[in-house]
């Protein structure tokens, strides 16, 4: 009898933890690519296989001086991101993921994710990410099209992806996101519709739908400078406009000015960074945002790998948030969302109400068609969403 009491306290006690634990994200950096896209301005690199030990090496030390201060926390998402993650042997996935298991409270339910080439992982790298515990593939098509996929230095074609993807759930993946970028140099609108249709014939969970941007320090940038590239605006928004219908159509719900996904398959991860929800970056120029404060990590490889063997510190202060700044934040990534942000919310974090300290903004946002109002929650309206960073630059006071 007394040691089933026992038993049963011991379970309360658990259950008492886990009640008063708080949720943490996490996201791991791995900048290696097999080739480097012509769009991408991420910190990653090619021609860096000799340092892939060398890092991974400082990756895990990291982690495991990290953990501690964090064991009062449960890890709800973690992202493996790049970089290009399935470029290296599995078995640094594999290591760092059951290290991570081993050093934070990671709950089962946890949504772990990994971002991909088609190119760069086959069956048996895939069962290896599904036995250590990633159980969300990110796929980075971009588009359908050999020709166009050239065109911006990716390393795989039509039929890698396909291949990719068949694989992938054979494997056990039943959460896939497949990458998609709009507006490519010489891509149609005839090109985008045959991408949208071919990909969601597929029926993946989720679709992520980029305008391209074109990034100072890239290849494609280079081009537009020497006029060798222009893009079409108006081309854009009709692309975006497109996409939008068509996967309502198809069944995907859009929860973000960028993300679709069948019912209840919403990144988690991503909604921690809109939500403005604690995460913890590891690796080479990873991103945190912790107890109000936004850091970053050390960017040079050689120096990163060299202060994590020297017992030194690779974070960098960015910034610390004041009242302010966390204000704004709330709205300008809540409004990212399509359900928007509600007052109610507003009042739990900040003691006041939106309507009140954002009163002439909103009036004008309102006035102008760019957001819609319904009881206490605020959300973009369809020009809203084609004006949105001009919506967010309206809530920066400083």
């Amino acid at each position: 009898m007394n040691f089933l009491i026992g038993k049963v306290n011991q379970e309360l006690k658990l259950l008492e933890k886990e009640d008063t634990m708080k949720d943490l994200s996490l996201y791991i950096h791995i900048p290696f690519c097999a080739q480097k896209c012509y769009y991408c301005d991420f910190l990653s690199f090619s021609s860096k296989e000799d340092k892939i030990s060398l890092y991974f090496e400082s990756l895990y030390k990291e982690i495991e001086r990290c953990a501690p201060v964090h064991s009062n926390e449960q890890v709800q998402s973690i992202f493996i991101g790049g970089g290009t993650p399935t470029v290296v042997p599995s078995d640094y996935i594999s290591r760092t993921m059951d290290l991570i298991k081993e050093k934070f409270s990671v709950l089962p339910t946890a949504e772990v994710s990994i971002e991909s080439n088609p190119a760069t992982f086959d069956k048996r790298k895939l069962l290896e990410y599904r036995k250590c515990g990633v159980n969300r593939l990110s796929v980075g098509l971009q588009c359908w099209q050999d020709k166009l996929l050239k065109e911006i230095g990716r390393i795989h074609s039509q039929k890698d992806f396909i291949k990719g993807f068949m694989e992938a759930k054979e494997a056990g993946f039943h959460n896939i996101n497949v990458d998609l970028i709009f507006n490519l140099p010489n891509q149609t609108l005839e090109h985008w519709k045959e991408t949208l249709e071919k990909v969601c014939n597929l029926a993946p969970n989720h679709l992520s739908c980029y305008s391209l941007k074109i990034e100072e320090g890239t290849v494609l940038y280079e081009r537009a400078q020497n006029d060798k590239l222009i893009l079409d605006d108006d081309l854009d928004r009709e692309m975006y406009h497109y996409a939008v219908e068509y996967l309502i159509k198809r069944g995907y719900t859009q929860y973000e000015i960028s993300n679709f996904s069948k019912s209840n398959m919403e990144c988690k991860h991503n909604l921690v960074y809109w939500e403005v929800k604690p995460y913890i970056g590891f690796g080479l120029g990873a991103h945190s945002y912790y107890e109000g404060i936004r850091y970053y990590n050390e960017e040079n490889m050689d120096h990163y790998i060299k202060k994590i063997r020297n017992n030194q510190s690779v974070r960098k202060i960015e910034d610390v948030l004041s009242l302010d700044h966390k204000k704004e934040e709330f709205v300008f990534l809540g409004l990212r969302k399509t359900e928007g942000i509600d007052d109610r919310d507003y009042q739990i974090l900040f003691k006041n109400s939106i309507f009140e300290e954002y009163k002439n903004e909103l009036k004008d946002l309102y006035d102008q068609g760019m957001i819609k109002i319904d009881g206490g929650k605020i959300k973009l309206s369809k020009l809203g969403l084609d004006f949105a960073n001009k919506v967010f630059m309206s809530f920066l006071k400083s």
